[in-house]
């Protein structure tokens, strides 16, 4: 007669099994990923969303007034503008022009079609942006929020210089320690030491460095003329207040970028520099048909990364020039900043952020429209 046994799993053997079929499940990733998705809704979609919705509001930080709905309004203040063209006086008998001592025309203040006038509505609340000659007209640009204007224009130069330029010198840069040399790695960290500073560190070194009387740039500049140079406040003149900022700006971020070109670089095979060789090319057709095409995606980050950090400028601001001199260095964030907590007021602050996020949305998918691959 023949016995056959069955024996049942132990208690360990069925607990691995159980474990280990809890983890194959799409419940153990969830419940994995449940705590740094509250944390990203908590701290980031929570705000993003209460932003666009606080900018249709008159909310304030702290008001005994119940927040209302105001539409648009918001919106219309910041980005309110109209074109003023203002005729030059006449005298009443000759109908001549009349000019002042230097020759130049006489013309009415623009406070008179912005203060109350009911002649010419649209212009009600308005203040001067700028201004230029046209014959003898004076075309005057209006904006009812002047200071966002000028931080709106402030934020696009700052892009457009800092985008390219820095981008261009952390590719040479790249392209220069990507040798075989000795000593590379020292060059490498060095360029790169800034990256790891504080941005609040270097802009109170470089705050010194930009001083009027005693900074090192002005006592270098001195030093190479034998005295010829002559001071110059950096950050506290309207035309160099921003210049100094963007150069700071520059030097100390082209190390991060650097190392994302490098990275690039090292991906391309070299069999491919081989084959150029042969083929008789130099270094420029080398650089131009084999590594800026094997650098398209590098290029595109590159290119997104430094728009985006770009349009938050903020810390260098804030520390150096505090958006002066005249609102000559103040950008978007430092509005946003200084509406929705120094002035309390959550609305106007809710406002300019949705407009820097549609303003960067939309600029990183033109730029990414037209870097895509063409097929």
């Amino acid at each position: 007669m023949t016995v056959v046994s069955t024996s049942r799993p132990t208690a360990l053997a069925t607990s691995r099994i159980s474990r280990s079929r809890l983890l194959d499940t799409p419940r153990a990733g969830w419940a994995m990923a449940l705590p740094a998705f509250l944390l990203l809704t908590l701290f980031l979609i929570v705000p993003f969303v209460l932003a666009f919705v606080l900018s249709f509001t008159n909310q304030r930080l702290v008001s005994p007034n119940p927040t209302e709905f105001v539409g648009t309004s918001n919106f219309e203040s910041l980005l309110g503008a109209n074109i003023l063209t203002l005729e030059p006086l006449r005298d009443e008998a000759s109908g001549e022009v009349i000019r002042d001592d230097t020759g130049v025309p006489t013309y009415p203040p623009v406070r008179g079609f912005t203060r109350n006038n009911p002649d010419f509505p649209q212009y009600s609340g308005m203040r001067e942006l700028f201004g230029w000659q046209m014959g003898d007209n004076r075309v005057v640009i209006l904006a009812r929020d002047v200071v966002f204007m000028r931080a709106l224009g402030n934020t696009l130069l700052f892009v457009l210089i800092v985008a390219p330029g820095q981008g261009g010198l952390a590719l040479l840069l790249a392209l220069l320690i990507n040798q075989k040399l000795k000593g590379v790695n020292v060059f490498r960290a060095i360029y790169f030491m800034p990256v790891v500073v504080s941005i609040v560190v270097v802009a109170l070194l470089w705050r010194f460095i930009y001083d009027g009387q005693n900074g090192l740039l002005n006592s270098l500049l001195g030093l190479l003329t034998f005295g010829a140079f002559k001071p110059i406040d950096w950050l506290g003149q309207t035309g160099t207040a921003l210049g100094s900022i963007i150069g700071m700006s520059i030097w100390q971020a082209v190390g991060f970028h650097m190392v994302i070109w490098l990275s690039g670089l090292q991906t391309i095979p070299i069999s491919l520099y081989e084959a150029a060789h042969i083929d008789g090319a130099n270094n420029w057709q080398k650089f131009r048909f084999v590594t800026w095409p094997g650098l398209r995606n590098t290029a595109v980050l590159v290119l997104i990364v430094i728009t985006m950090q770009a349009f938050a400028l903020f810390a260098q601001v804030n520390v150096m020039t505090d958006g002066g001199p005249l609102d000559a260095t103040t950008t978007i964030v430092l509005q946003a900043v200084e509406r929705g907590y120094v002035k309390q007021d959550i609305a106007g602050g809710s406002a300019v952020s949705v407009v820097l996020f549609l303003m960067v949305l939309t600029i990183s998918l033109v730029q990414r429209y037209l870097t895509r691959e063409k097929y």
